[in-house]
C-alpha cells in the first residue's frame, strides 16, 4: 500500500468519524459529538503524517503533537487558533476517554458547546484537506 493509499484510508476513517459526530448531534449525545470530532481531526492529521513523513504513524491521540512532527514541511503556518483547537479537542478526548464520576462528560457538555465544536471541526477538517501536498 502506498502512502497515498494510506492517506486515503485515514481520510475515509476521519470522514466516517465526522459523519458519526453529526449523527450523535442529531440524537443529542453531546459529549459523543465532541469525542468523534476529536477522532475525525486526529485521523485526518495522521493521514497527512503519512504523506509528509512516513507510514510509521505514532499511536498517540494528542493532535498538536502529531501535527508538530510534520508542521515544518507544510506550505503554510498553522494558526494559533487552530493549535488551541487541537489542544482543546485533545484535552476533551482524554476527559471523555477516561471519565470520572465527579467530572463526567455528560454533566459538562451541552448542545451549544457540541454545536460550536462540530462547526469548528467541519471548518478545520476542510482546511486540513487543503494541506495535502500536490503530486510530484
Amino acid at each position: 500500500m502506498t502512502n497515498e493509499e494510506k492517506y486515503t484510508y485515514w481520510l475515509e476513517l476521519a470522514q466516517y468519524d465526522l459523519d458519526t459526530a453529526t449523527a450523535m448531534f442529531s440524537t443529542e449525545r453531546w459529549f459523543y459529538v465532541i469525542f468523534m470530532c476529536q477522532q475525525a481531526i486526529e485521523k485526518c492529521c495522521k493521514g497527512l503524517y503519512t504523506l509528509y513523513l512516513d507510514d510509521n504513524v505514532p499511536k498517540i491521540h494528542n493532535i498538536k503533537t502529531i501535527v508538530s512532527r510534520f508542521k515544518d514541511k507544510l506550505p503554510i503556518v498553522i494558526s494559533e487558533d487552530n493549535l488551541r483547537f487541537f489542544d482543546s479537542l485533545s484535552a476533551q478526548y482524554i476527559t471523555y476517554r477516561y471519565p470520572d464520576f465527579e467530572n463526567s462528560p455528560e454533566r459538562q457538555t451541552d448542545k451549544s458547546e457540541a454545536e460550536q465544536i462540530l462547526k469548528k471541526t467541519r471548518e478545520v477538517f476542510s482546511w486540513l484537506l487543503t494541506l495535502k501536498p500536490s503530486a510530484k
